[in-house]
């Protein structure tokens, strides 16, 4: 019943995975680390890590080129 009661519950990272997108938008090439940067620069202050989840849950992890 645990999991059952999670569906109804409201995303609390909705408003930070929304600003990642408009970054991400705006600069394709940006990865967790100057995400990061950029929002503690705009006030919102996160962990890195969290950032690197969400982007990893959204699919836009930058890919290494070689």
């Amino acid at each position: 019943m645990y999991w059952q009661k999670r569906f109804d519950r409201i995303d609390p990272n909705k408003e930070l995975e929304e600003r990642i997108l408009a970054i991400h938008n705006e600069h394709k090439d940006f990865g967790y680390r100057r995400m990061h940067a950029i929002l503690r620069k705009e006030g919102i202050n996160v962990n890195k890590k969290k950032v690197q989840r969400i982007m990893q849950k959204l699919g836009i992890q930058v890919k290494l080129e070689e």
